[in-house]
């Protein structure tokens, strides 16, 4: 049998979903609003994959998203806004636009050249701010990197690393005398810029923060749930056990 060639395979994606839409009950009902969750969904699935690198996976949900953006160009397509032709024929000619040392006659020395280009580009588009292309609803710690990379763009930066870690000792000062103050503001807003500032620092040595944490997630969770094994085994209860005893299973799962 002849394998698909991409362009096959993609028509032969729009037309199944376009069946769907068309025949099933439950695609019949869905809308923008509908399919949203489920979509925020499937991108934190491919998050996932990406991080474990399960490239099985990563293949399936990226099937998943694309299935996705077939159906909301469906439904623009129903509600007259826009056709599937309309997407990508917009997002082709941005690319161009925005892309002018590979289309252009512009010159680049490296990558950082490239985004401040990016950014120059897209405020002649429009935008009134650096910071506007920053979406309102990415989780607090993905947005404080993207604010820190598009202030970065214009020079809104500092020179060295060790300046941001000094930065990170100023903000712990600060955020230690509102806990000695107690008050419940100043100390929310101070671990703000403490937070904030150690995203900036992850940036400034090459390390992801999001992809950090969730690291680190993943492995407080295996871990605990490691203690929780052995507790089982012996026969106790968490609830019943101290700090003390549960720091030592603890220990010992993590040197296991």
């Amino acid at each position: 049998m002849q394998k698909e060639t991409l362009s096959d395979s993609f028509q032969r994606l729009v037309a199944i979903m376009d069946e769907l839409r068309e025949k099933c009950p439950w695609d019949k009902k869905q809308t923008i609003e509908s399919l949203r969750p489920m979509t925020i969904e499937e991108t934190y699935e491919l998050g996932e994959a990406i991080l474990h690198k399960d490239w099985q996976h990563i293949k399936e949900e990226l099937g998943d998203l694309l299935l996705h953006i077939l159906f909301y160009a469906r439904i623009g397509k129903e509600e007259q806004h826009f056709t599937l032709e309309d997407v990508i024929a917009h997002i082709s000619n941005k690319l161009i636009v925005r892309h002018p040392h590979v289309y252009g006659d512009v010159k680049v020395q490296d990558e950082e050249e490239v985004k401040r280009n990016w950014e120059k580009i897209k405020l002649k588009e429009g935008n009134k701010s650096v910071l506007s292309g920053v979406p309102a609803g990415l989780p607090s710690l993905v947005k404080a990197i993207r604010i820190q990379e598009k202030a970065k763009q214009v020079g809104f930066e500092w020179d060295l690393k060790e300046q941001v870690y000094e930065k990170i000792e100023e903000e712990l000062g600060e955020l230690q005398e509102a806990v000695n103050r107690d008050s419940r503001v100043e100390m929310e807003e101070e671990l703000g810029d403490v937070l904030f500032s150690i995203i900036n620092y992850a940036r400034f040595i090459g390390v992801d923060a999001d992809m950090a944490l969730e690291r680190t997630n993943q492995k407080f969770i295996k871990r605990f749930q490691l203690m929780e094994h052995e507790v089982m085994k012996e026969g106790k209860d968490l609830k019943g056990m101290s700090l003390a005893e549960m720091d030592e299973i603890w220990n010992k799962v993590k040197k296991g």
